[in-house]
């Protein structure tokens, strides 16, 4: 199954000399046995998913490319040109670790809550493999803790604080300081000086770095290999066990952010409502702080499409 030279798909992946062997010597897989094994599949995760590169003058190729902003799908019945053998093979594939923030597309493989194959998704690189910078995770975090604070806080002054007007005692012959008040600071019961008053804590950032913040913060889940695509989240029922035996599967994994494209399903709510290492989301609440509070994120193919299309919005001045 030749590719042309002006549609063919090129995997720049960094193979071992025992992959490269393998690869070699691996034979076609017909369209219809569409399948890649679970070691494979954690493989291409943990290793932080294989990039690809496509360069043609086809016509069809170019749509591709104007839809770029867009992730999609990719399955032996894609249109436009065959699926490249080395996806397809059954074989193990070992695979160096990847450089991170190089913008380069990534391919990620598609599954279910039962672990079934659904295809491969590639990720805009222009979101999910940006530079690390912690700097500007740091300047999110710090705004979303500030901004969330209720600033409800008060305290009373000398002119709220209930009491006499009187004056306690004449101001020459006691002997003792003179006053005019009880109400003051220095006596018991009395105001509190310059204490908090209800306010806004939210601080100022511009929106290209609160942007810039969740590419970081998705890049660097994908670079870990903790960033997982499902096809959808929906569950037959929402007994806890569906969600109990899935995040079992998962390796050195304490806490799970499922996040859905639209509304989240009524089952997938009453599976996860007793488990407190697992929260769900939807796409438009996504934000680094959650991201950053789970060790793993799980994202629906309909809430990449969304997400993407979110960062490549025009930003409202």
């Amino acid at each position: 199954m030749a590719l042309s030279n002006s549609r063919r798909l090129l995997l720049r992946s960094l193979w071992s000399a025992s992959a490269r062997a393998c690869s070699d010597s691996a034979s076609a897989i017909d369209n219809h046995s569409f399948r890649i094994s679970h070691e494979s599949r954690g493989l291409l995760l943990r290793d932080g998913v294989s990039q690809a590169e496509s360069f043609s003058s086809n016509k069809g190729w170019s749509s591709f490319l104007s839809r770029r902003r867009f992730s999609t799908i990719l399955t032996p019945n894609s249109s436009g040109s065959h699926f490249p053998l080395e996806l397809l093979s059954k074989r193990n594939v070992i695979v160096s670790e990847r450089q991170i923030g190089l913008c380069q597309d990534l391919v990620i493989p598609v599954t279910n809550f039962l672990n079934e194959d659904k295809g491969f998704m590639v990720l805009a690189g222009d979101v999910f493999d940006v530079p690390i910078r912690k700097d500007i995770v740091h300047r999110v975090v710090r705004w979303q803790l500030a901004k969330r604070q209720q600033g409800t806080h008060s305290t009373k002054t000398i002119s709220e604080v209930s009491g006499t007007g009187r004056k306690p005692w004449q101001q020459k012959g006691t002997g003792r300081a003179r006053h005019g008040t009880l109400r003051g600071p220095q006596f018991r019961g009395g105001a509190t000086m310059h204490g908090p008053k209800p306010r806004s804590h939210a601080i100022k950032i511009n929106k290209k770095v609160r942007r810039l913040g969740l590419k970081v913060a998705l890049s660097a889940r994908a670079g870990e290999g903790k960033l997982l695509v499902l096809d959808d989240l929906e569950l037959p029922t929402h007994k806890t066990k569906n969600i109990v035996s899935y995040v079992k599967q998962m390796d050195n994994t304490k806490k799970v952010l499922l996040v859905d494209g639209g509304p989240i399903d009524e089952n997938l709510k009453l599976a996860t409502q007793n488990l407190h290492y697992v929260n769900v989301l939807p796409s438009i609440g996504l934000n680094v702080y959650s991201i950053l509070l789970h060790d793993t994120l799980v994202m629906s193919r309909d809430a990449v499409n969304r997400i993407v299309e979110r960062m490549h919005a025009p930003i409202n001045r």
